[in-house]
């Protein structure tokens, strides 16, 4: 069993953490189940947020109310732009999780590094709200790399949450050390790229190399949970084999690629940007068929109705040009088409 420590918190857990996005595609019922089987099978750190839909409610039926809450730790997220709204979420958010205290509680991807003075308060609510005992731990979530650097110098966070896996830059890598010096607990989003990863033992080895390093994993399957749970007693160790899966993909997918964030939503002209604009590199990476339903190809279609009106451009926080990732993409797709029969 490995366990990490994130930073100054002295929150320790096993490194497996659950990503609660994914429940909020799937029924109460077998979300609760699937949250109480991972607690069950030792995984004790749940992150959600308040942009999750009913990811709350589901985490606060599941564990508020059968004397487990003491016993696991909750990370949840407020978009919030004002203290106004900061104390809107945060009081939503407890109602839901049934709970009177949150864990850590994260400033969700905000375009600028909140601070006490900025005139927007928000810094100021995350201090009251810890002196009120309604939060433990302040972090920030981001996507922007200069952010997420000026988070870390900053002082002012115990935790950032960003994205990581072995698909990660040189820089990202940097910047997970940046936050090792600093004492600041690193917790890693899409250590799975969105699903462009399929080798999860691959993914778990290369963040095992990072000891300060917590990967949430994205679980909305039971058999997805079994694989993670799986390598709380055996996890997966860096071998020739699984370094060479990691060379083999990182030769194929690194590069300015859609990571399916979803910022640049939602759009004027209706295309789903965050699936459309990967379609290429899911092509590749997941089973063909379930890409070229009737479904998938009025969707990649609207890529026709594009007004080219630069508004996903201008929000992608990777810097990327957007429309030109589209159009590339469904001129891909349509190839495909071309030699398939429907």
């Amino acid at each position: 069993m490995v366990k990490v420590t994130l930073g100054k918190t002295g929150i320790t857990v096993e490194k497996n953490s659950f990503g609660a996005l994914p429940i909020q595609r799937i029924s109460r019922e077998d979300a609760v189940r699937l949250l109480r089987r991972a607690y069950a099978g030792g995984v004790t750190f749940f992150d959600t947020a308040r942009f999750y839909t009913d990811s709350e409610e589901k985490l606060g039926e599941a564990f508020g109310a059968d004397g487990t809450r003491g016993k696991i730790y909750i990370a949840t997220k407020t978009g919030a732009v004002t203290a106004e709204g900061f104390w809107k979420d945060l009081d939503t958010s407890l109602r839901k999780l049934r709970t009177d205290y949150v864990d850590i509680y994260q400033f969700h991807n905000p375009a600028f590094c909140p601070k006490p003075g900025d005139g927007t308060g928000l810094y100021e609510a995350m201090l009251e709200a810890r002196d009120r005992g309604m939060i433990r731990h302040i972090g920030i979530t981001n996507h922007r790399l200069n952010v997420a650097h000026e988070a870390v110098e900053s002082g002012l966070y115990e935790t950032l949450q960003f994205p990581f896996s072995y698909l990660a830059t040189q820089k990202d890598m940097e910047l997970v050390e940046k936050c090792k010096a600093a004492g600041m607990g690193f917790i890693a989003m899409k250590a799975l790229s969105g699903g462009l990863i399929t080798n999860s033992a691959a993914a778990y080895a290369f963040l095992a190399q990072y000891d300060n390093v917590l990967p949430i994993w994205g679980v909305q399957r039971e058999s997805e949970l079994n694989e993670f749970l799986s390598y709380i007693d055996n996890p997966p160790t860096m071998t020739e084999e699984l370094a060479a899966v990691i060379a083999r993909d990182r030769e194929e997918l690194l590069g300015d690629f859609c990571r399916g964030c979803g910022y640049c939503m939602p759009c004027p002209a209706g295309i789903e940007i965050n699936n459309c604009a990967r379609m290429s590199l899911m092509i590749r990476r997941a089973p063909l068929e379930a890409q070229l339903t009737p479904q998938m190809q009025e969707k990649m279609k609207k890529i026709e109705d594009c007004l080219h009106c630069g508004s996903c451009k201008s929000k992608c926080p990777y810097g990327l040009d957007t429309p030109a990732l589209l159009e590339k993409n469904y001129r891909d797709y349509c190839e495909i088409l071309a030699g398939k029969a429907y």
